[in-house]
């Protein structure tokens, strides 16, 4: 194990390579289904995907707008002609032996990224580009042979090739999960990470700080959540590490990321582009795109990320908070209509509402906000601000409002919720508590100055009122009587 001190001298180095599954209807070079998810293995495929004599690809259109889109979340320039390039490599998962990709022209050039580090920092990281192509299939191996599964070759692909301008595990993760943001708002992919719409390879090498070259680096494949991504970067920095102090080293390999285990494990030396053969597809003509073109394809990308968080600059909301709406866009849709709808108090109240439920969230609740109506929501926290119903009972409105065609205040009524403001009610429950010989020590104590002694009193009366009375209208009543005594 190497000392912190000697950690201290190094820097980490990463680039990443994301594959984006681009949410068409069908594959990317011919008609078969492209939702692949728990469907019986081979069972969406078509001739094309198995590579049989004569069939011939054809380009999925869609594909190529949603390229267009994801350029726009990226900042990048679409480029006005783009080509496919066939990848010879032994891939047992692809029948016809090669894999069609763009190597030499890809669609999208350049671009970046701005994510938010948990210490409140944005890193900057460049996009060199992105490329369509089409996925392989899927091998399972049991022992000493494996089985094929042909139901994800011909999947429509973008990957994102960063710039390697991350120097940290926690820049990392942040950049994997801004990445996942931007290309679900823009409705590129539907960023399922359990069934792999969106794969991360990490790309990192370790070298001392202040050298002017990179270390070897190092590949780890196929991570399919943050928290892996940032577990795996570190490891593989603590193990370069290792390897370089004990004279020892670092080999350019593919290395897979057993996460039970939190460690990487050697897979096959790295292959460059140099292993590969590639030459230009014949079968399929470039893509000629006008700026007319691009700037129709691009014309109904939503607002991203960045434009919530500049929308809620003076909301005084927390970091979290905010990161934590953005997990989900329909959260914070809503949360950015109530504010155009009823202004910043309101929107900060149903911004934490949603925030506190997402970070609570168990079985028995959910969060999928079929009830996109601002209106109900802002209604609900104006009925907060006139104290018709407690901070606590709105988020138990709340919850059920998320699905619910009622009104917030049918749903208190229905649910006996509603706070009691009539003073002349909460008076005589307030009287009731003051002749209470268990009350006489709390009323002296406030007659002495020791104000925090209304907490008892105030409790005495939410619970006579089952928690209907309105406690700052308890609390006011209770002080003037007690200076009447």
């Amino acid at each position: 194990m190497v000392s912190q001190d000697v950690l201290d001298t190094y820097e980490m180095t990463i680039g990443i390579e994301c594959h984006v599954q681009l949410d068409t209807v069908s594959k990317l070079f011919s008609g078969a289904d492209n939702d692949a998810r728990d469907k019986s293995p081979n069972s969406v495929t078509n001739p094309v995907d198995f590579g049989l004599p004569g069939m011939l690809p054809v380009l999925n259109k869609r594909a190529v707008e949603l390229a267009a889109k994801a350029g726009a979340a990226l900042q990048s320039d679409i480029a006005h002609v783009s080509r496919f390039d066939r990848k010879h490599y032994f891939y047992p998962d692809l029948p016809k032996g090669y894999q069609i990709s763009q190597l030499y022209q890809p669609i999208i050039v350049g671009g970046k990224v701005e994510a938010q580090l948990p210490n409140g920092e944005t890193i900057s990281v460049r996009i060199h580009h992105a490329h369509l192509e089409e996925d392989a299939g899927k091998l399972t191996h049991y022992g000493s042979y494996s089985l094929v599964d042909l139901n994800r070759a011909g999947t429509p692909l973008i990957e994102i090739v960063s710039e390697p301008d991350i120097h940290s595990a926690a820049g990392a993760k942040a950049f994997a999960s801004e990445l996942h943001k931007l290309m679900t708002y823009a409705g590129v992919t539907i960023g399922d990470l359990y069934h792999g719409n969106m794969r991360f390879d990490v790309n990192i090498s370790v070298a001392k700080k202040g050298s002017n070259e990179l270390g070897t680096r190092a590949e780890v494949k196929n991570l399919n959540s943050f928290r892996s991504v940032e577990r795996a970067a570190e490891y593989e920095f603590n193990r370069q590490i290792e390897v370089i102090e004990k004279g020892e080293a670092v080999v350019q390999e593919t290395r897979g990321w057993d996460e039970a285990a939190g460690r990487t494990t050697s897979q096959r030396s790295k292959a460059d582009a140099q292993d590969y053969r590639y030459m230009p597809d014949p079968d399929i003509p470039p893509i000629i795109l006008s700026d007319e073109d691009i700037a129709r394809m691009q014309a109904d990308v939503p607002l991203m990320p960045a434009d919530f968080r500049s929308a809620w600059n003076d909301m005084a909301l927390d970091r979290s908070v905010i990161e934590t709406l953005l997990e989900k866009r329909d959260h914070a849709q809503i949360v950015l209509d109530v504010q155009q709808l009823a202004g910043d108090d309101h929107a900060r109240r149903v911004a934490h509402w949603f925030a506190s439920a997402m970070s609570q969230q168990d079985d028995s609740v959910s969060l999928v906000a079929t009830n996109r109506d601002a209106k109900s929501y802002a209604e609900l926290a104006s009925m907060v601000a006139a104290n018709e119903l407690s901070s606590t009972a709105a988020k138990d409105v709340f919850v059920e409002l998320l699905a619910s065609s009622k009104s917030p205040k049918a749903i208190a009524e229905q649910r006996n919720l509603l706070q009691v403001s009539d003073e002349s009610a909460i008076l005589a429950i307030v009287d009731a508590i003051l002749s209470d010989p268990a009350s006489q020590q709390s009323i002296q104590d406030i007659k002495d100055g020791q104000d925090k002694a209304i907490g008892y009193l105030v409790g005495q009366v939410m619970k006579r009122s089952a928690g209907k009375a309105n406690p700052a209208l308890a609390g006011d009543l209770l002080r003037r009587r007690i200076a009447d005594i």
